[in-house]
């Protein structure tokens, strides 16, 4: 059994068919037998007792009136009408009787027999009727059902075997393209067979999850490649300043400047590796963050607070219209936080000195929408739909700071709260961040923290 369950689907699934096949027609073709041998049998024993009845009704009619010879006459006047090879046999203590002569019942012959009293005799009548044509009849459809059995059989065995490998076909070819996918070759996709059914069905599923793979692959090439480059561009600055430094004796004032120089090269590359692997671990979703009621004036309120250093230093300054009304939503604050920062540090750094950076936040029926709006150099149309790509910085800002990675942070840390961020820019002129939250009612009366399964890290 363990051999035969090896074997292909195909194989299976035609040994299947002709068992299940030829159980069943051995069930009917017994079945057929059985049943016209019982049919034909049956009819020719009714036709029997109506002669046995009908012979004693006359004998019992005759007898009253004749006896002897001209009793047996009558009789045999009246059997005359019997069909052709049956008989009739009447015993009796002092009468006998025989329809024709010369019968003699044998195994082709169906007996029936009857008793009845007559004259204070007891009279056994027997009727009987040849079977040879009904045994013949049998025997031909039993040679029909041998012969033709297995004929149909083999035939359903070779249709069914080509119908599952039609059926079975476009498993092979996915299979077949299956194969030739590799790590090197995502791009291929498994045909998918004009049908609804299952496997039409499965092999949709299959390239829908090829082309996940095909896009975290291509992710995370593009990022370890992003990555090395972002970082060696520091280690190289490291390494000429360290050299240059040793290459001869210096004043203590030039070693104080170099080593501040790798100071502040290595701190960008710390901030850039804590970036790297906050969003490294929010794409895994398996660390938990707190969500809990949030009035949204409080989280931006302090945002801007901590923000207003940085827009005196570049002579920006940071206007915030929060509404006098509470804005509850599920949030995590510190993530929160670390979003609004994003959104206001880059909004300081690209506004121009003199202008204004202005934020606000209100109620929008079932949402709560916050806005950051500066008067900055702006983003082209080309870049704006690549602006929450890792490292990717647009082309009015790539002599600026940072790596181009807070706006994608920024977007993690919206999708973490099922809220959505959005912006728009004109080149020259400025940008507009808009971030759309869900609306709690109000505040529930306990604020305790709502888990849910996302990234903790984002709110470091």
């Amino acid at each position: 059994m363990s051999g035969f369950l090896k074997r292909s689907i195909r194989v299976r699934l035609t040994v299947w068919y002709a068992l299940v096949l030829a159980a069943g027609m051995c069930v009917f073709g017994g079945l057929s037998w059985a049943g016209l041998r019982y049919k034909l049998l049956a009819d020719i024993e009714r036709e029997q007792q109506g002669w046995s009845e009908r012979f004693e009704k006359y004998f019992l009619a005759q007898s009253e009136e004749l006896s002897g010879r001209h009793l047996r006459g009558e009789l045999e006047e009246f059997s005359q009408a019997l069909p052709p090879g049956e008989y009739i046999r009447l015993r009796g203590e002092h009468f006998s009787f025989q329809y024709p002569a010369d019968s003699a019942s044998n195994r082709h012959y169906q007996v029936v027999r009857r008793q009845f009293d007559a004259d204070g005799q007891r009279f056994d009548l027997e009727v009987g009727a040849p079977i040879r044509e009904v045994e013949n009849t049998l025997r031909l459809l039993g040679i029909l059902l041998l012969v033709l059995m297995p004929v149909v059989i083999g035939a359903a065995c070779v249709g069914g075997a080509w119908i599952s490998g039609r059926a079975l076909k476009p498993v092979e070819d996915a299979t077949a393209a299956a194969l030739m996918i590799s790590i090197e070759n995502l791009g291929g996709r498994l045909p998918v067979p004009p049908t609804e059914d299952e496997v039409a069905r499965l092999t949709q599923v299959l390239n829908l999850m090829l082309e996940r793979l095909e896009s975290a692959v291509r992710t995370l090439s593009q990022f370890a490649a992003d990555a090395s480059h972002e970082l060696r561009t520091p280690l190289a600055v490291i390494r000429a300043t360290a050299e240059a430094a040793a290459r001869r004796e210096r004043p203590a004032e030039e070693y104080r400047a170099a080593l501040s120089a790798i100071a502040g090269d290595a701190e960008r590359m710390t901030s850039l590796i804590e970036d790297l692997l906050t969003l490294a671990r929010s794409e895994t979703s398996t660390v938990e963050m707190p969500l809990e009621a949030l009035d949204l004036r409080e989280v931006v309120g302090k945002a801007c607070d901590e923000m207003r250093s940085l827009g005196e230093a570049r002579q920006v300054r940071i206007q915030a219209a929060l509404g006098a009304e509470p804005l509850w939503i599920s949030g995590n604050g510190m993530a929160l936080h670390r979003l609004f920062l994003v959104l206001l540090d880059n909004a300081v750094k690209y506004s121009n000195a003199g202008s204004a950076v202005r934020v606000t936040a209100e109620a929008a029926g079932a949402k709560v929408i916050a806005t950051v709006e500066d008067s900055g150099v702006g983003i082209s149309a080309a870049d704006l739909p690549h602006i929450f790509e890792r490292f990717y910085r647009a082309e009015l800002v790539q002599s600026g700071e940072g790596h181009g990675l807070g706006l994608t942070l920024a977007e993690s840390i919206a999708r973490a709260h099922d809220a959505s961020i959005e912006a728009q820019s004109q080149e020259r002129v400025g940008s507009v961040f808009r971030v759309c939250f869900p609306a709690r009612d109000s505040m529930p009366q306990s604020r305790l923290p709502i888990v849910k399964t996302e990234v903790r890290a984002l709110a470091k």
